[in-house]
């Protein structure tokens, strides 16, 4: 019988990870596939004068249900193969590396800035007179390290950028292009082995964010082969073995690529579809670890 682990944070754990948990597993077993589940800080990995020490006994792969890149990393060098790979966790969960990732290759995108690191603040804010220029208001900013919506910022004038600025002057973070276009709508779709699996459209008509967790509207929709090639090609650049992305509509309905979440949730778009996305994950894990 083949084993796996799940793992999660060690703190506080999201509602939609515990059903993320509860699904995989239900779904695992249904395949004959026996699973544990552990929180990343009962691990105890750690580097030994030189050596890494990472052995939890066996398990044909792991489920990585964390962003925790530092014990990925560990475990992924013992030999232990996660879903999804550490280097796809990285690029993912930092938004303004997601971006350069995604740069020159063909994928439109709202024109991001990126902050710059702060060590001691003079408080000089010079530099924001260019994040005015290149981007005009209203202007988005989001914290490098977030999701379900939190974290962002609907800035509309120098003084709320000023003001958003001195807050998160110590924190990495973008300064980013607002797509008027697609306010409070976005496209959501799971790609597992670079096949898009399941699509919904968010819509909140009383915020600029279409996010569930925000209080975004799903529905079912069919999608243009333009979007989901997008979604696609985002999946294979950043080498993702499961991935949730949200496109944005343009001012021409071309899609343009806002973030890619390698832990996307199901239980939103299970429901607003109607399709298996857990089992179909499950599959593809041992598919994939079959070959």
């Amino acid at each position: 019988m083949l084993k796996g682990l799940i793992i999660t944070n060690g703190y506080a754990i999201a509602d939609g990870i515990k059903h993320q948990v509860s699904r995989l597993s239900e779904e695992f077993l249904k395949l004959g596939v026996e699973i544990e589940v552990k929180k990343n800080n009962e691990l105890h990995s750690y580097i030994d004068r030189g050596n890494i020490k990472a052995n939890l006994g066996h398990y044909d792969f792991v489920m990585y249900l964390d962003k925790d890149r530092y014990i990925a990393d560990l475990l992924e060098r013992s030999g232990y193969r996660l879903f999804n790979k550490v280097s796809s966790i990285v690029r993912c969960d930092d938004k303004m590396l997601t971006h350069i990732s995604l740069s020159d290759q063909g994928i439109k995108m709202p024109t991001t800035i990126s902050s710059t690191l702060c060590y001691h603040d003079d408080g000089n804010r010079d530099y924001l007179n260019d994040v005015e220029k290149v981007l005009g208001f209203p202007l988005i900013v989001k914290e490098n390290y977030g999701s379900l919506g939190r974290q962002v910022y609907f800035v509309e004038n120098a003084a709320e950028l000023r003001q958003i600025e001195d807050k998160l002057i110590h924190i990495p973070h973008i300064f980013q292009q607002f797509i008027s276009t697609s306010k409070g709508v976005d496209y959501r779709v799971i790609v597992i082995g670079h096949k898009p699996i399941a699509y919904m459209k968010r819509e909140n008509k009383h915020s600029y964010l279409s996010n569930l967790a925000t209080g975004g509207h799903a529905s079912k929709v069919e999608l243009p082969k333009s979007y989901l090639d997008v979604a696609i090609k985002a999946s294979k650049i950043l080498d993702m073995d499961y991935c949730g992305v949200d496109l944005l509509i343009g001012p021409n309905n071309e899609p343009i690529l806002s973030e890619v979440n390698s832990n996307a949730f199901f239980e939103g778009i299970e429901k607003t579809t109607g399709i298996n996305v857990a089992g179909c994950y499950a599959k593809y894990v041992i598919d994939t670890i079959s070959k």
